[in-house]
């Protein structure tokens, strides 16, 4: 990314948007019941297991891939975003809601180890229980 260019924030509600006109310009609304979607989402998450398949361990940021290879993940990737999104507007969730939520609720859960001169890394050994389902 060039030092002066902008990165471009994208909201969910953008591309459930998208998705919804997407899908509307193609009368393909009656084919995206919550189960086609969330099957078609699980072969998507097959296609992007497939990139990594035989790769072993890989580092962050990729640095030895091909770009071509990075491009193709980040499609890979998109499908499996887009779908997620339509899925969720489909079921009526509210999915940036739901994630806030869910990351609340795993903060409880996983709560982070308590930091002092004597035990620094060490893990909290307290075990919080949540009142709901995870």
């Amino acid at each position: 990314m060039d030092m002066g260019e902008e990165k471009e924030v994208v909201s969910l509600g953008t591309l459930s948007k998208k998705m919804d006109d997407f899908a509307k310009a193609r009368d393909w609304e009656k084919y995206h019941s919550p189960r086609n979607l969330l099957l078609a989402m699980v072969g998507e998450v097959g296609e992007l297991s497939e990139i990594f398949q035989w790769r072993g361990e890989v580092e962050r940021g990729l640095p030895d891939w091909k770009e071509e290879d990075k491009v193709h993940l980040g499609e890979e990737l998109s499908d499996v975003l887009l779908y997620l999104v339509r899925l969720s507007d489909v079921c009526g969730v509210d999915l940036g809601k739901a994630a806030l939520r869910k990351l609340d609720l795993n903060a409880i859960k996983y709560p982070a180890p308590k930091q002092t001169d004597h035990c620094v890394g060490e893990h909290s050994s307290d075990n919080t229980k949540l009142t709901e389902d995870n």
